[in-house]
């Protein structure tokens, strides 16, 4: 049953259109919140992808969603001062602006759990096992974002079905996220156990979506073979599709990266120095035809997504499996109907 995530997000269906970097524009979230869905506002897209002001994209959704499911998207890596600076300071404007819930992800959720549960928001962490999600739990996290081996981005290493048996008996709303492209996977998504399910590489070929048409038409084009893992966009494996380009220069990190990467003084600075280039990077490949300079994130989902359709109509076709499925509860029913 889907009612706690619903009851902690103000969704009327279980879904989410998670956080992308580039990909994650201000027109893409808030058609997703206008039909029902969570939209999950990512600033480091907003102000350096987009060139938008936070604050006022923020504002701007809240008006014309009637204060609907916006999520806001927390990267708490340390591998910065100033970045960690700027996001405790995004944080707070998401805060002020009356967002109430947040993904977080990639290093302790603590100090947003913090701030978040100060004003009665709710926190889910990203996870890829068991270990990590305790550990989150320890930082009283309200919920997990289980992000198996079939997402795009970071992905993990477990299977669906097999990363819920592990973290199931935690005691907090799971949610799927990764290779989920079909309303028939959605919903067995939701049998299964998990009571929403997180979408990436849909929302990318999507009309509202502001990434290149080129990449829109790669996604539609790509089948699950075409999904490989790369470590030269940020040193650990990234999902991505496999392009002329990625052939030709490879998928490994080379060996003097992967050992600074490992090294306890200098993993910081090289985690630093590959964030700033893929920063710039998927950048370039958001926007620019071709890709053969550059990487277009995707995941194993892209078998089930055969056209670029606009927001209304994939939000409605998941939320019509929803309801069919008769997996609503009294709570969820109510919002599925409205």
């Amino acid at each position: 049953m889907s009612d706690q995530f619903l009851a902690d997000t103000g969704a009327k269906i279980p879904l989410i259109c998670g956080a992308m970097y580039p990909c994650s524009n201000n027109e893409l979230v808030a058609s997703v919140v206008e039909n029902g869905a969570v939209g999950i506002v990512q600033p480091l897209s907003t102000i350096f992808a987009h060139r938008e002001d936070l604050r006022e994209s923020i504002r701007m959704m809240q008006r014309r969603c009637d204060g609907g499911a916006i999520g806001f998207n927390a990267l708490v890596e340390k591998s910065s001062k100033l970045y960690e600076n700027r996001m405790r300071a995004w944080v707070d404007v998401a805060i002020e602006e009356g967002v109430r819930f947040f993904i977080t992800a990639l290093g302790n959720p603590s100090w947003v759990v913090d701030a978040v549960h100060a004003v009665d928001g709710v926190v889910y962490h990203d996870v890829t096992e068991r270990k990590w999600a305790e550990k989150a739990l320890e930082a009283d996290v309200d919920g997990l974002i289980c992000v198996n081996g079939r997402a795009g981005g970071h992905a993990g290493t477990q299977g669906l079905a097999e990363l819920f048996e592990e973290l199931s008996g935690l005691d907090v709303p799971l949610v799927a996220a990764g290779g989920i492209g079909t309303p028939e996977e959605y919903v067995d998504a939701l049998e299964i156990g998990y009571q929403a399910v997180q979408f990436g590489t849909r929302f990318i070929a999507s009309r509202e979506c502001t990434a290149h048409e080129d990449y829109k038409q790669a996604i539609v084009d790509a089948e699950e073979d075409d999904i490989v893992l790369t470590e030269r966009i940020s040193g650990v494996p990234v999902s991505v599709i496999e392009t002329e380009f990625v052939e030709k220069v490879g998928t490994e990190a080379g060996p003097i990266a992967r050992r600074l990467l490992q090294h306890p003084r200098f993993k910081h600075w090289m985690r630093l120095w590959y964030s700033t280039r893929s920063l710039f990077g998927l950048a370039r490949g958001n926007k620019r035809s071709g890709g053969y300079n550059d990487y277009w994130q995707a995941g194993k989902s892209v078998h089930g997504i055969d056209a670029v359709e606009s927001v209304e109509t994939i939000v409605s076709r998941y939320a019509e499996a929803f309801r069919e499925a008769g997996l609503a509860g009294a709570v969820s029913d109510e919002k599925v109907a409205e």
